[in-house]
């Protein structure tokens, strides 16, 4: 029998060695990629754990700076904001209230106490609203769109006021970029990115977070105005339409679903992209993980990875905080 063959490529030379592994390396998740996800409560002595995202808290605003901390030892400075407020209403008012709203005041905390931290804040109303649904309802329980529109002026105004340094809608409320863009241009705030989270869909993989904000909705469902997840070629009009209105960075939410989304968008549009590993994502390899079933920081690199592989420039993750000592 033949024992050598004559071989024109041997691809196996190349993964021999894990320095020659690293040095052929493809595609690399750097902490620059990454965004922390931070939920900030009122009241006084806050950290409570979320127990269906293990690692993860509510944080008042003298707790929050430990959290801080530690992301700056590891290398994260880039946090994304969610309030969880005192009193919910109708319309979200804590959202846009400059003097006493969760997120004003955490943006003002933060910049007093970690100036170097970059600050996004989430524009949207579900965590504010009583009946948990992301803007102004009509008589009938519909969302009204425009109602929507001139309160999220209002929204993005008040976090540019407070200090934000990136604003990020993601209601997929129709025209939702460009009222910001107008409100922002015009109040003086030329200089404000957007990050719109232009495909959302309406995802299984939230619940979680849910939890987290106490944001279910409690009548119906938010199927009208997110995505449906069986739809692609309506992911390019909704961001096609947020590129044309101003965004400067685009989302696509979730993200391991909807990996070949996240591609297709970044083949198509010239703009920074970025993903958000949901709490379901990141609940489900916690839960395997404690289970002793999965490798959990191997499996969330991994993950990681195919997120940047597909196209991604930008990963929001609840496991940035922990993966970074690893990158």
């Amino acid at each position: 029998m033949t024992t050598t063959f004559e071989l024109t490529r041997r691809p196996r030379r190349l993964r021999h060695s894990a320095l020659l592994r690293d040095m052929v390396r493809e595609t690399r998740v750097t902490r620059d990629d990454l965004i922390m996800p931070l939920f900030i409560a009122h009241g006084t002595n806050i950290k409570r754990a979320i127990a269906s995202m293990p690692g993860i808290y509510q944080h008042s605003l003298d707790t929050l700076g430990e959290e801080l901390d530690t992301l700056a030892e590891r290398g994260i400075t880039r946090v994304i904001l969610f309030g969880i407020p005192a009193a919910k209403d109708a319309v979200g008012s804590d959202a846009f209230d400059d003097e006493h709203g969760i997120i004003q005041r955490a943006i003002r905390s933060i910049r007093k106490s970690h100036p170097n931290f970059f600050i996004i804040s989430d524009v949207c109303f579900c965590e504010y609203t009583s009946h948990g649904h992301c803007g102004v309802l009509d008589a009938n329980g519909t969302l009204n769109n425009d109602a929507t529109l001139h309160n999220l002026q209002h929204q993005a105004l008040s976090h540019a006021r407070a200090g934000a340094d990136m604003l990020a809608p993601s209601g997929m409320i129709d025209g939702m970029v460009l009222a910001m863009r107008q409100a922002l241009d015009d109040n003086g705030f030329l200089h404000m990115p957007i990050m719109s989270y232009a495909v959302k869909y309406a995802s299984a993989f939230y619940g979680p977070f849910r939890d987290a904000v106490d944001s279910s909705p409690q009548s119906g469902d938010r199927r009208a105005y997110q995505m449906d997840p069986a739809n692609a070629r309506e992911a390019m009009i909704e961001a096609a339409l947020d590129v044309e209105e101003g965004a400067d960075i685009l989302m696509v939410k979730p993200a391991l679903a909807y990996l070949d989304i996240i591609h297709r968008v970044k083949e198509r549009f010239e703009l920074p992209l970025a993903c958000y590993n949901v709490s379901g994502e990141y609940a489900m390899i916690k839960a395997a993980a404690a289970n002793g079933w999965v490798d959990e920081h191997a499996l969330a690199l991994e993950s990681l990875t195919s997120m940047k592989r597909a196209g991604a420039d930008i990963i929001i993750t609840y496991f940035a905080r922990d993966i970074a000592p690893r990158l």
